[in-house]
């Protein structure tokens, strides 16, 4: 049925070419990496024969973070050969960055033929798939050749298991043919199940991402990205990363009603696609903001910035332009040392229709939390941070300046909160062990 499957995604790629174009001419992404898209990785990359080689792939950034500390443990494993795939420009360029350039490759189109040519040069012994993506002619072709192909940190939404149930024999097929799916909950490995997958090879381990949710109280380098940006650390500061679309708006509507109460507060926005940071920066200026990036205020910086609040409240730098001041974090890798920064923490893509963003790595730091209603996609872990009183979720902007309103008169509950949340990821963590050793059980 491989034929049936490569004319679905000619069509499927045919509609999709008007957004590639925008995507590559307006946007930047999707340039590069065409090569290894449609004909497999380079033949450098071909195996040794050092080891039994696992092929990973974790289709963007926030993937690669999530499997980190899986592919370092297989690596010290001897026996093993590890290379990553990624698909997204963001997650390539983070890859090559942790496991180095020669590990590295831009997954295959599920054509039948760049698949077989994936299979042909890296010869693995193991495809382990991070989260869901899972593809017909991948899993149907390894399977084929004796090649298991397993999920780790499993994750898949009750919209996203029905939509690949409306493709009926061929989801099944595809699903059938996982040999073990490690799923972060319950509610997750019934989804897996109902697509297929036989019952003996589906098992709950929890999320690796806890694992990855390093516990610390500081992280180095954080008092230079306040002096450079100008940030008072005596002066309440909210931190809103991974924002998406429409939501920047929201926040600083929420930002106005807030400095009515709390003149010294200060915002700090770090959105989570780099290619936004040019049009969130327009925003907040347009909305009458000074904005003041990362970009342009690096490390030993000492250019003043005036008062966050609005113009007029006191202690209001007059030495300074008279708009307030809005932060933008637009550089990456930094996201961590802004949280570190923060008094509260909203986590963004959850005000609006995104599934969300990963809270735990603000839970990690001991940081009260705030969300928006839509985090599907870390539903368990929210769960587990509101039993344990540590993450506040609102429905709109009205409310979260409500809840930050609150939360600025009650120290002694922010610090409650970001306790429970640090002891919350403390108790969850171990996911990733037990995943590397049924990895190594299937494949040594």
């Amino acid at each position: 049925m491989s034929w049936i499957a490569n004319i679905i995604y000619t069509f499927a790629a045919l509609g999709y070419l008007p957004v590639l174009g925008y995507q590559m001419i307006a946007q930047g992404k999707n340039r590069s990496g065409w090569r290894e898209k449609l004909l497999g990785p380079r033949s450098t990359m071909a195996s040794d024969g050092s080891g039994k080689r696992i092929w990973v792939h974790a289709v963007s950034l926030g993937e690669i973070n999530a499997a980190r500390l899986f592919v370092e443990k297989l690596q010290a494993d001897s026996r093993l050969d590890v290379m990553v795939s990624t698909t997204t420009d963001t997650g390539f360029a983070r890859a090559c960055q942790l496991f180095g350039a020669d590990r590295v490759f831009r997954y295959p189109l599920d054509f039948s033929w760049s698949v077989r040519n994936a299979l042909r040069t890296i010869d693995p012994a193991m495809i382990v798939l991070v989260e869901l993506e899972v593809w017909y002619n991948l899993t149907t072709i390894a399977q084929k050749r004796g090649i298991p192909v397993c999920v780790i940190n499993g994750r898949l939404t009750e919209r996203s298991r029905n939509r690949l149930a409306l493709l009926g024999p061929l989801s099944r097929r595809m699903f059938k043919s996982l040999t073990w799916v490690g799923a972060q909950d319950a509610t997750i490995a019934e989804r897996f199940k109902s697509l297929g997958v036989p019952g003996d090879r589906v098992e709950v381990t929890g999320s690796v991402k806890w694992d990855t949710a390093s516990i610390a109280d500081h992280i180095e380098g954080q008092e230079l990205l306040a002096a450079g940006m100008g940030i008072d650390v005596a002066r309440p500061i909210l931190v809103c990363g991974s924002t998406g679309p429409g939501e920047e708006a929201m926040l600083l509507d929420a930002h106005d009603k807030l400095l009515a109460s709390h003149p010294d507060a200060q915002l700090v926005l770090v959105p989570r696609k780099p290619e936004r940071f040019d049009e969130v920066a327009a925003l907040i200026e347009r909305r009458g903001y000074s904005c003041v990036r990362r970009s342009d205020r690096p490390d030993g910086a000492t250019l003043s910035v005036p008062h966050p609040g609005r113009a007029g409240h006191p202690g209001a730098n007059d030495q300074g332009p008279s708009k307030p001041v809005v932060f933008l974090g637009d550089t990456m890798g930094e996201l961590r040392k802004f949280y570190a920064l923060a008094d509260v923490v909203f986590v963004g893509r959850s005000l609006v229709p995104m599934g969300g963003s990963d809270p735990m790595e603000v839970a990690a730091l001991a940081k009260p939390i705030i969300v928006g209603p839509h985090m599907s996609n870390f539903s368990e872990a929210v769960s587990r941070l509101t039993a344990a009183d540590a993450i506040v979720q609102v429905n709109s902007a009205d409310e979260l300046a409500e809840q930050l309103d609150n939360m600025q008169t009650d120290s002694e509950r922010q610090i409650d909160m970001g306790k429970s949340a640090q002891d919350v990821v403390k108790a969850n963590q171990g996911a990733t062990q037990v995943t590397v050793d049924r990895i190594e059980a299937l494949v040594v």
